[in-house]
């Protein structure tokens, strides 16, 4: 008998089953407004491509630790915005975007049959696909210090919240950090929208306030994707704890996994840059606030969503009935139980769309509510 399959381990792709109201929206007279992904839709900045450009006569290989440039950005940038004191380079690692990250971790870490990785109820679906692509046990909690420590070897952490927005307060990050550090459990925290709070002021688990000014047990995920309109470029890193990401670097050397070149002299020039961030989080705000008012006024309520891309909205019945109603608007959103059965009677909106795209949805939504 072979072996059954990987992919047998895994819930099916959850997007597949959004193409027949994909289908629906996509037949509106005036076409779809797409808020279901989350993709960018804004230009790469300027100063960002053209530090791409001029790193494009790149023949040798790069490596897998990124250029001292690299390096030096990552620690740089972290200690202006997320306040991490003293990193070195042995504390930073370059990856190729965060979903892959996300996705191997445990692997990489030798994770396997017997072994739990802990995530949020309503999370982003990868951290379970990870620990189910190594075989092993995907735990949801609502409290994470509430988790039976046995067995447990990686808890994920997301703050703010994809899909709900919600942020961690630092009382509650320094609670979990300490709970974990106790029982042996090594923390990732998911932080790729931090720069995006609206209503709260994300905070990172790197911050001496949380992390006491050791880094052991605990590594931040962040990515370029959001923040940079650079989800084309796969650019993605990890901070912290030196053991940790001494390991993944000898690993994703044998795995050859590898930032392009020219990408990586495009992640030094947005990482060295403010201007373009805040310009950015200016276009998000404008259409998280138009759409956030249409929402309500069509009948929806909003839950959390004080920060990243996304409005948690809910009519209080089943998230499919609610998405094929959106989609007969022309408008496509994603249901909430992509994140877990607790999202069953919520969906999630992103703001990501064009402006010329949002206002057309709030358009539709006045239209339908006076109709």
């Amino acid at each position: 008998m072979s072996a059954a399959p990987v992919s047998s381990r895994l819930p099916v792709f959850p997007w597949d089953k959004l193409v027949p109201y994909k289908s629906t929206a996509a037949a509106h007279p005036d076409g779809v407004v797409d808020l279901s992904v989350g993709t960018p839709v804004d230009p790469v900045p300027e100063l960002i491509r053209r530090a791409l450009v001029s790193a494009a006569d790149s023949p040798g290989y790069p490596t897998v630790w990124g250029t001292e440039a690299l390096r030096d950005a990552l620690t740089g940038w972290a200690g202006r915005r997320l306040g991490a004191a003293g990193l070195e380079h042995a504390n930073v690692l370059p990856v190729v975007g965060s979903k892959e990250l996300v996705a191997w971790l445990p692997t990489q870490l030798g994770l396997g049959a017997g072994d739990k990785v802990a995530h949020p109820r309503l999370a982003y679906p990868t951290y379970e696909v990870g620990a189910r692509l190594c075989g092993a046990e995907p735990v949801a909690y609502d409290d994470p210090t509430e988790l039976d420590p046995s067995g447990l070897r990686l808890l994920w952490l997301n703050s703010p919240s994809n899909p709900t927005g919600r942020v961690l307060s630092r009382e509650e990050l320094t609670r979990t950090v300490a709970w974990a550090r106790e029982h042996g459990v090594l923390v990732f925290s998911d932080e790729c929208y931090l720069e995006l709070g609206w209503e709260a002021e994300p905070v990172s688990v790197l911050h001496p306030d949380v992390c006491g000014g050791t880094y052991e047990g605990i590594v931040a995920v962040h990515s370029l994707s959001k923040r940079s309109n650079l989800a084309g470029y796969r650019a993605a890193f990890v901070l912290g704890d030196a053991a940790v990401l001494g390991e993944l670097l000898q690993i994703r050397k044998h795995g050859g996994m590898m930032i392009p070149a020219p990408v990586q002299a495009a992640t030094v020039a947005a990482l060295g840059d403010d201007t373009h961030v805040a310009e950015q989080r200016a276009r998000y705000a404008r259409r998280r606030t138009v759409l956030r008012a249409a929402l309500e006024g069509h009948g929806f309520r909003v839950e959390h969503s004080e920060a990243g891309l996304y409005l948690w909205a809910t009519r209080d019945e089943p998230c499919w009935e609610t998405v094929a109603h959106l989609a007969r608007l022309g408008i496509l959103v994603a249901p909430g139980d992509f994140y877990g059965p607790a999202g069953d009677r919520f969906v999630r909106v992103a703001v990501t769309a064009t402006d010329e795209r949002v206002d057309a949805a709030v358009e539709r939504l006045a239209k339908a509510v006076s109709a």
